[in-house]
């Protein structure tokens, strides 16, 4: 299968030696490392060809590298019934360059990207309603990015006065805590059922 993966990466670089930037076989999986602009060319001939003919697109999704100018990565698995085959498309953006959208080509790209949208920010061009599909529509920042502050910016409550939902700055009920690493419970006082054993057991090693 690894030969087969291959020869196939192989056959798709020649056919589109202006897209296909790389052609990698690891741990029995085929990816594809492809130019942002071609990614609709490389999709399209993936689909039709008739040594391809991966018709399912199975998932659109992101993974951030902050530490690269462009800090993103939108990964497209496809699956081919025919060839019995699976393979990985790569495309790299920032939060400010437009990816083609794959709408047009696979309708499941659809919710995939809105779902890229969200997470990451990663902007389709051509998507034809590129909302957020897994936060609330008040929701500030994409949470999937690696600055995103673990806390959030703002937290969402039932206000009984008002009658309505409000969104507000977050606000930590108290103050980090410093955990000793020995209790899970932090500043407990009594003897949990079954610790005393353990003050036993330390006693009978000594």
């Amino acid at each position: 299968m690894t030969a087969a993966l291959a020869d196939l990466g192989e056959l798709i670089a020649g056919a589109l030696p202006q897209g296909v930037l790389k052609s990698e076989v690891a741990f029995g999986e085929l990816t594809l490392s492809v130019r942002r602009e071609s990614i609709l060319k490389v999709l399209s001939f993936l689909r039709d060809d008739a040594n391809c003919q991966f018709k399912i697109l199975l998932d659109v999704c992101g993974a951030d590298y902050p530490e690269r100018d462009e800090r993103f990565d939108v990964v497209y698995h496809l699956l081919s019934l025919t060839h019995n085959m699976r393979i990985r498309v790569r495309t790299t953006t920032d939060g400010s360059l437009t990816v083609p959208s794959a709408t047009a080509l696979f309708s499941s790209a659809g919710w995939w990207e809105r779902e890229a949208w969200d997470m990451y920010g990663i902007m389709f061009d051509g998507h034809p309603d590129l909302r957020r599909i897994l936060t609330d529509y008040g929701f500030e920042g994409h949470p999937l990015r690696k600055d995103f502050p673990l806390t959030g910016h703002v937290e969402l409550r039932y206000d009984d006065e008002q009658k309505r939902v409000v969104y507000e700055p977050v606000k930590l009920t108290q103050d980090f805590r410093a955990f000793d690493f020995l209790s899970p419970w932090e500043g407990m006082t009594h003897v949990l059922p079954g610790d005393e054993k353990a003050d036993k057991q330390s006693g009978e090693d000594a």
